[in-house]
């Protein structure tokens, strides 16, 4: 996924407000404390989460579908705001609605903290991905608008590095405090660093803004986003427990598909749209966003998936579970020097073929382990094979990306590229919900006609069906029987979790043939 590169340094705009010290030196260290724990906010709270999902199934009595709100609520309204936010940092102040942002992303993170119920969580989980969508593009667009040329691509290495560290950081702390403390503590973290954000911010980062930037923001295009991802979002998460045929499912779809399909007409008549559709005139541009789309929702949706096979399955503690994903961000911050030095020296086609098929192994790999064994004979070789592959893919694409357009779109073709990503995951995470669920039933079905279980065992069965793996066994069965029941259900997940692994390589590959047909190295920038 591309980060998100605003405007260029600009001596006047960077001083339109004083700081507290007139040394640019001092104020550039600032800035790099302040933009770095505010992104960390944002991807330690994007890893952390789903290490937690087991937990937060079991002790909010959710279904799976609850818990995929849990994450489907935040990863919406980022995806289908985060140009919007680009978009206001430009035109009322970078500083300003990077700390809107800080303050309303912790403002949620304390409602998640203190919610009794799913439903509060995911509501207050959708008012963290506003603020998520004003915290992350404002951090990087601050770095831009504060270093001169020449040290820019340092800062943002800098900023990049710690970045991959605290992706690393993020699913074991989670796993550590969802074992030592709560749940709860995960999201009350976030209140000690948006106090250091928010004061290093207001006291010592500048503010810049785009004096070119338009005054008419596409708040049309947001909102069609937002209702046509949601009801598509909404009605692929429900069919899993209600059908197709259901009303609301059906309409929810409906609705969606609609309002995706006027925002594609409205964009195409802005002035100043939100997503400049003749960027995507260029094949290069085009083809790695589709590149993007089909790797990033394979990603997303096996990296959804894989926590409650490594806790509810395998029976690893939440620690453990978060340690096991330690490998891929490790291997994407050692190996992003060597990957982007790839372009100048073969160019950008090659390692985004071989990248993602290097990713689609791996994700085949995950189908390998049953119930039990080792960590490191069983998921560790799968984690290090994607990690290897997602880090030959992510600098070249990035390059490509910012390469495909005329300098002065860069930044906008960044942004598209990184909602892409988003709406990848959000979008996997739905469908490969579906599959996954059913099946499990049929798979769960097969195993049942050996149980002979009496009706009411049956029908207490069904009913838990909807929790997957985390299904509670039906009361008054024999030990033997329990035991029987109990590792068919894990079976039957495993079953469902082997069918997504798949076709999470087969987007993989899929990403891979794209750069193949699409990409031609001997294109040049604009």
């Amino acid at each position: 996924m591309t980060k998100i590169v605003k405007q260029p340094y600009d001596e006047g705009a960077i001083h339109s407000q004083p700081c507290m010290t007139s040394d640019p030196m001092s104020v550039q260290r600032w800035v790099l404390l302040a933009t770095i724990l505010g992104s960390s906010m944002a991807s330690i709270d994007s890893t952390i989460v789903n290490v937690a999902l087991p937990t937060l199934q079991t002790e909010l009595s959710a279904t799976a579908t609850d818990v995929q709100w849990v994450v489907e609520s935040y990863a919406l309204f980022v995806a289908a705001l985060i140009l919007v936010g680009g978009a206001l940092g430009d035109l009322f102040g970078r500083r300003r609605i990077f700390t809107i942002g800080v303050t309303l992303f912790t403002l949620a993170s304390v409602w998640c903290g203190l919610s009794p119920t799913v439903w509060q969580l995911i509501w207050a989980r959708s008012l963290q991905g506003i603020g998520g969508a004003l915290l992350i593009p404002g951090s990087l667009a601050i770095i831009g608008a504060t270093f001169p040329p020449e040290r820019r691509g340092s800062a943002i290495g800098i900023w990049s590095g710690f970045t991959a560290i605290t992706s690393a950081i993020g699913p074991v702390l989670g796993g550590w405090i969802v074992e030592r403390a709560s749940w709860h503590w995960l999201f009350f973290i976030n209140v000690p660093l948006a106090a250091i954000v928010l004061g290093a911010s207001l006291w010592q980062v500048p503010e810049s803004r785009d004096p070119e930037a338009s005054s008419r923001l596409d708040w049309l295009g947001a909102v069609l986003a937002v209702v046509g991802l949601g009801g598509i979002v909404y009605g692929l998460i429900e069919s899993s427990s209600r059908g197709f045929g259901a009303i609301r499912v059906w309409s929810a779809l409906a609705i969606g598909t609609i309002c995706v399909g006027l925002f594609i007409r409205v964009e195409s008549q802005l002035a100043a749209p939100m997503v400049p559709l003749k960027l995507f005139a260029s094949r290069t541009f085009s083809g790695t966003n589709l590149l993007t789309f089909l790797l990033y929702a394979a990603l997303g949706g096996a990296l959804f998936f894989l926590p409650f096979n490594l806790i509810q399955v395998q029976h690893y503690a939440p620690t453990a579970a978060g340690a096991a994903l330690v490998p891929f961000p490790i291997l994407m911050f050692l190996l992003s020097r060597w990957s982007g030095g790839l372009v100048d020296r073969v160019g950008a086609r090659l390692p985004l073929i071989i990248g993602p098929t290097i990713a689609a192994f791996g994700l085949g790999l995950m189908t390998v382990p049953s119930s039990g064994g080792s960590y490191w004979t069983t998921f560790f070789p799968a984690v290090l094979v994607l990690g290897l592959g997602m880090a030959m893919t992510v600098a070249p694409l990035t390059t490509t990306v910012m390469g495909a357009v005329p300098i002065r779109y860069t930044g906008a073709a960044s942004g598209i590229n990184n909602a892409v990503a988003r709406v990848a995951g959000l979008l996997a995470i739905a469908v490969f919900g579906i599959v996954l669920t059913n099946v499990f039933n049929a798979s769960l079905d097969r195993s049942l006609v050996s149980l002979d279980l009496p009706l009411p065992a049956r029908q207490f069965l069904d009913n838990q069906r909807i929790n997957l793996a985390a299904a509670k066994l039906p009361p008054g069965l024999s030990d033997s029987t329990s035991t029987a029941l109990r590792s068919a259900i894990a079976l039957a997940f495993v079953a469902g979790f082997r069918w997504v692994m798949w076709l999470a390589a087969g987007l993989a590959i899929a990403s891979a043939a794209i750069s193949a047909l699409f990409l031609d190295d001997r294109s040049q920038r604009h």
